[in-house]
């Protein structure tokens, strides 16, 4: 038995929106966009994540959340934060009444769960892409219904560009298509709970690895400093790599 803090609905005067299809009438209320940072953001789809893919042990203590976090496996970029810094993040999305913490009966340990259907009410192929697409970024229909196929199986790419749809054209939309890139065939889409931007599309160079800010390091190493860097960025390339493969393959299993 869990006691709840923090979850009630949001409260909300205006009319919501009936958008009809497979998993019937939705009604999702106009209500005021969230800008998340990209901690909130990482923090968010972990919780989201978590609930579908290890129920059994959902709601997160503050230690699993952080190692949700910053695992090495459909992460984008890969993080290295610490707990306090998690803990800052999810206190941040409680405030936004987008997370709540709850206590076990009899433990101390409090457990934090997201509060998002709260505030828009997602068939379950929504809330699998927007899962995927706060923890990887923009991507395309493809890329989407490899990565979403342990929350929700899509039987086909036009089933992925449906949902996309429907999150699209709300009065409050979650997800918008980027412009096409040079030589790029598919387009790719994003989520909108957060204020992060593409690279891709302003120029700036991809963030392998981001954590909590760390003391300078002493000024008679700053060469294993940098060796340290450039293995942590090439260990989460190589990560980011396998699970692409493995991807793949499964395509012609």
């Amino acid at each position: 038995m869990f006691f709840q803090s923090g979850a009630g609905r949001a409260s909300s005067e205006t009319v919501p929106l009936a958008i009809s299809g497979e998993f019937g009438d939705v009604r999702r209320p106009f209500l005021m966009s969230f800008e998340l940072n990209e901690l909130e953001t990482r923090v968010l789809g972990c919780l989201l994540e978590k609930e579908r893919h290890t129920p059994e042990n959902y709601p997160l203590s503050l230690h699993a959340l952080a190692a949700a976090c910053n695992q090495s496996t459909n992460r984008d970029p890969v993080s290295g934060y610490d707990e306090k810094v998690v803990e800052a993040g999810v206190n941040a999305l409680r405030e936004k009444k987008l997370a709540s913490v709850i206590f076990g009966a009899g433990s101390r340990v409090q457990k934090y769960r997201h509060l998002l259907l709260n505030h828009f009410e997602l068939k379950p192929p929504e809330v699998a892409l927007i899962c995927v697409l706060l923890l990887r970024g923009p991507q395309t229909p493809g890329e989407l219904r490899i990565r979403t196929e342990r929350m929700f199986a899509f039987p086909s790419l036009e089933a992925v560009q449906s949902s996309l749809d429907d999150l699209a054209i709300d009065a409050t939309p979650l997800v918008h298509m980027l412009e096409q890139r040079p030589g790029q065939k598919e387009r790719r889409y994003a989520q909108l709970l957060s204020t992060e931007t593409d690279p891709s599309q302003t120029g700036a160079e991809p963030i392998l690895v981001f954590a909590a800010p760390k003391p300078e390091p002493d000024a008679v190493e700053p060469r294993l400093a940098a060796a340290e860097q450039e293995l942590a960025a090439l260990r989460a390339e190589v990560a980011h790599l396998r699970e692409e493969f493995s991807a793949f393959r499964r395509q012609f299993e």
